[in-house]
């Protein structure tokens, strides 16, 4: 199972990665939105944790053109973002997110045990 993890954030990005990687999964990542788009297009993941606040290109942006993206579309994406407000979440979620985490109110080993059950899910 392949986990792509878009997020600018390089503290977060290493530990996320290193933390998926134990879990067993291959995981792939990208520091801004056009890395991230060009690796949901070539890596085809069965996941992605994107953050919304990232260089080049934001993650309403690359959410709104995987959604779009016949191909890209069926896959899973979990929103990581610092964006408490509820319009963002909102707008996420109607955008296609599957779930949102406000980075300071989800330890990461909540995020991970999510992507677990979802890739689980997937993989039945």
């Amino acid at each position: 199972m392949k986990v792509l993890i878009v997020e600018d954030e390089e503290a977060l990005r290493k530990v996320l990665q290193e933390k998926l990687q134990r879990a067993g999964f291959e995981v792939f990542v990208a520091e801004d939105g056009n890395e991230g788009w060009d690796m949901a297009k070539s890596k085809n993941p069965d996941i992605i944790l994107l953050d919304l606040i990232l260089p080049k290109r934001n993650g309403f942006d690359v959410l709104g053109m995987l959604k779009q993206d016949p191909e890209l579309k069926s896959i899973p994406v979990f929103v990581l973002s610092n964006l408490a407000e509820d319009e963002n979440l909102k707008k996420a979620l109607q955008m296609g997110a599957e779930d949102y985490f406000v980075k300071s109110q989800h330890p990461i080993n909540e995020v991970i045990e999510k992507v677990k059950d979802r890739l689980m899910e997937k993989s039945r």
